[in-house]
C-alpha cells in the first residue's frame, strides 16, 4: 500500500531560515510542497522518509534565498494492482460503492464489480447483494459506515495542473469547466466480485 519513491527537487530556503540546520529547513519545505498532494503517475505523497544527498547550494542575483538540489525518498500511497485493502463505505450511487480509507477517499467499486446479482435500492440509496440460498434470496445491504474488503483492479491519474487559456477552452461552458475542476487527480477502482470480499460482516461468524 505504501512505497518509498526516490525523488529529486530544487528547494528554495529563504534568508530568515539560514540560522536553522539546512536539513531541517529542507525537510520542512519538502513536506509543505508534497505532503497530501498527488504526484502524477506516482501516487499520494504522505511524508518525507529521508534525504539521501544534498548538492551545492546557490544564491542567484536578485534573490537572497539559497537554492539546493536535493535527492530524497518520500513515503507514497500507491497500492499495487490486485492488492486487497479494507476501507469504509462512504456513500453509494448509481455509479457504484464509494469507499474511504480515512486519508484517501477517491475509491469506487463499479456495479459490475460487486457481488452478483446486485441491485441499487433507490429508497435507501445503498447497493444490495441478492444472496441466493436454498430458502430463497436474502438482501444483504451495503450500508454506509460498514467496513469493506476489496481488491484494487485499476487506477486512474488525471493531470490537474493548470493550463493556459486557449480558443477551444474559451468556447466551453462554465458547467463543463466546473466538472473538470472537481475531477480527482488519483482514483482507484476496486472489485468485490469473489468469495471473501465485500462487507466484513458477511464473512464473520456471528
Amino acid at each position: 500500500m505504501f512505497v518509498l519513491v526516490e525523488m529529486t527537487d530544487t528547494v528554495r530556503i529563504p534568508p530568515w531560515q539560514f540560522d536553522r540546520k539546512l536539513n531541517e529547513s529542507i525537510a520542512e519545505e519538502l513536506n509543505k510542497k508534497l505532503a497530501n498532494k498527488v504526484v502524477y503517475n506516482v501516487g499520494l505523497c504522505i511524508c518525507l522518509y529521508d534525504i539521501t544527498k544534498l548538492e551545492d547550494s546557490y544564491i542567484f542575483p536578485g534573490d537572497g534565498a539559497s537554492h539546493t538540489k536535493v535527492h530524497f525518498r518520500y513515503v507514497v500511497f500507491h497500492p499495487f494492482l490486485d492488492e486487497i485493502l479494507i476501507g469504509e463505505i462512504k456513500s453509494c450511487s448509481q455509479d457504484g460503492v464509494h469507499v474511504s480509507l480515512g486519508f484517501f477517499d477517491d475509491i469506487v467499486i463499479p456495479p459490475e464489480s460487486l457481488q452478483q446479482p446486485a441491485k441499487f435500492d433507490e429508497a435507501e440509496q445503498v447497493w444490495v447483494w441478492e444472496y441466493e440460498t436454498e430458502e430463497g434470496a436474502h438482501d444483504l445491504y451495503m450500508d454506509i459506515g460498514e467496513e469493506i474488503r476489496f481488491r484494487v483492479m485499476d487506477e486512474t491519474f488525471v493531470d490537474t495542473s493548470p493550463t493556459g487559456p486557449s480558443s477551444a477552452e474559451a468556447s466551453t461552458s462554465n458547467a463543463t469547466e466546473e466538472v473538470q475542476k472537481k475531477e480527482a487527480p488519483y482514483t482507484l477502482v476496486g472489485s468485490i466480485s469473489e468469495p471473501g470480499l465485500g462487507l466484513l460482516s458477511w464473512w464473520t461468524n456471528s
